[in-house]
Order: C-alpha cells, then sequence, then structure tokens
C-alpha cells in the first residue's frame, strides 16, 4: 500500500496572473475601502497566495474625492509631511488635504497597510488613485469591484 504524498503549490512569477479592478470611493468609508484595497494588492483575496510573491492585483480607485471620514477625523487628523531641513515641518488637516489633493489620502492610507520591504514598495506601484470618474486604463478592461458600505 502506497502512502499519499500531498504537496503545497507556491505561487511563483510565472504562475500568478495580476488583473485589473475598479473601486468606487463615492460615499466609502476611507479605512475600510483601504483595508480591502490592500488586501487585494497583496493578493490575499487569492487562492494560491504566497507571502513572499506578488501575488495581488492591479486597483484602480476612482471618485476618491467622495470618501468618507467617520466622527472628528474630518477636523481633527492630521496629515504630516518633513522636507528634511531645520523648520521644514507641515502639517495639514484632513479637510484641507481633501479639498487640495484627494488621491493622497487614499495612497497614504494604503501605503501604510502594506508590508514595509522591497515586496511591498512593489505591490504600492499597482495602485492607481483618481479623483474624478475618469481613468485612463480602459485599455486593460478592469472589472469594477462593488464594496459593501
Amino acid at each position: 500500500m502506497s502512502k499519499l504524498h500531498f504537496t503545497t503549490k507556491h505561487a511563483n512569477a510565472a504562475t500568478v496572473q495580476h488583473n485589473w479592478i475598479v473601486v468606487d470611493g463615492t460615499n466609502q468609508t476611507v479605512g475600510r475601502m483601504c483595508a480591502r484595497i490592500a488586501a487585494i494588492l497583496r493578493g490575499k483575496t487569492k487562492a494560491y497566495y504566497t507571502p513572499h510573491v506578488d501575488c495581488g492585483d492591479n486597483v484602480i480607485v476612482i471618485n476618491c474625492d467622495k470618501v468618507i471620514l467617520t466622527g472628528n477625523k474630518m477636523e481633527e487628523k492630521v496629515y504630516d509631511r518633513f522636507s528634511g531641513y531645520p523648520g521644514g515641518r507641515k502639517e495639514e488637516i484632513a479637510k484641507d488635504l481633501l479639498k487640495r489633493r484627494p488621491e493622497v489620502v487614499i495612497e497614504r492610507a494604503v501605503k501604510g497597510m502594506l508590508p514595509k520591504n522591497r515586496l511591498g514598495r512593489k505591490m504600492y506601484k499597482k495602485l492607481y488613485v483618481y479623483a474624478g470618474p475618469n481613468h485612463p486604463h480602459t485599455a486593460q478592461q478592469p472589472k469594477e469591484l462593488k464594496l459593501g458600505k
């Protein structure tokens, strides 16, 4: 009688297929939406997820200027950046940043949820965020993903 041998299949660059997905940010909560996007970018939604391989899909976010921040975050959440020079720290509240550059709110939230290594940087490059309803990636025939509120 022979023994059964089960082997685990690991994904690699040759076996992974990267799809294109469109997410509409209209009336979506920023944290919940970005958590789903980060999981898609990592590839955790796929059956053959492998932690050390980039298994994720390309994600296009449209209408990011219509996202929602819950609670008092619109007035109290502070985004800061530093130029590298003395006195070069600049702060901006979420309400002002959403008016000026709404893409940054989504990009920074998703980037914080990805791994902090070269694989995470590669995953982050597959995120495309646009303030309006139009995007230049129609040639890739992206599939629309409906997120619950």
